[in-house]
């Protein structure tokens, strides 16, 4: 069963930095569509890994993302509009509401912030919610938070011994970085 939720987890997150990464290279917004839906269909995998492993600001952060990227599907799919904002306010206020509590749970669990797990999901949750708000933002500077969210992350799972999701994590900064060399050009481009 661990294996399969690793490649359920790993497969479909590495395809989300391959379809968003081509997105931005190829200006299209059906490969962002096709992204974001990946990245959906990863979620339940990688939140019931985190449960498991009682990583549970990590698992928090991605029950309360699914929002987020339905937001990031939703600015893919018809752009930024009025609607638009009123979904991202309701998707960044349900994260912060799932990461406030994962928080506490996880200070309450290990008696505060005592391990370098903690620590690791901290930084996973500051690349993920700053890298998700400014991709679907279509600004250049989600890729570097992503990074962050990757190295991160892909420490985590080694050190809880899920290597096959390591390992996944470290091929998709190959695509982070693709994406953001595009993105960077797209907006110097834009700019002037």
């Amino acid at each position: 069963m661990d294996l399969l939720l690793q490649i359920w987890a790993g497969l479909f997150y590495l395809f989300n930095k391959i379809f968003l990464a081509v997105g931005e290279s190829k200006q299209q917004k059906y490969w962002r569509i096709i992204g974001w839906i990946c990245y959906l269909v990863g979620l339940p995998a990688w939140v019931i890994i985190f449960v498991i492993k009682h990583n549970w600001i990590a698992a928090s952060l991605e029950a309360g993302g699914a929002p987020a990227m339905l937001f990031g599907l939703v600015s893919a799919w018809h752009g930024h509009s009025s609607s638009s904002v009123k979904f991202e306010r309701i998707a960044k206020y349900s994260i912060y509401g799932f990461v406030a509590f994962g928080t506490l749970y996880s200070f309450y669990d290990y008696g505060g912030l005592r391990t370098l797990v903690q620590l690791l999901e901290i930084f996973i949750v500051i690349g993920y919610l700053f890298g998700t708000y400014y991709i679907a933002r279509r600004q250049w500077t989600g890729w570097l938070w992503f990074m962050l969210m990757n190295i991160s992350c892909g420490y985590l799972m080694f050190i809880q011994q899920k290597y096959l999701l390591a390992y996944q994590q470290y091929i998709s900064l190959l695509f982070v970085g693709y994406g953001l060399w595009h993105a960077y050009i797209r907006n110097k481009k834009s700019a002037s």
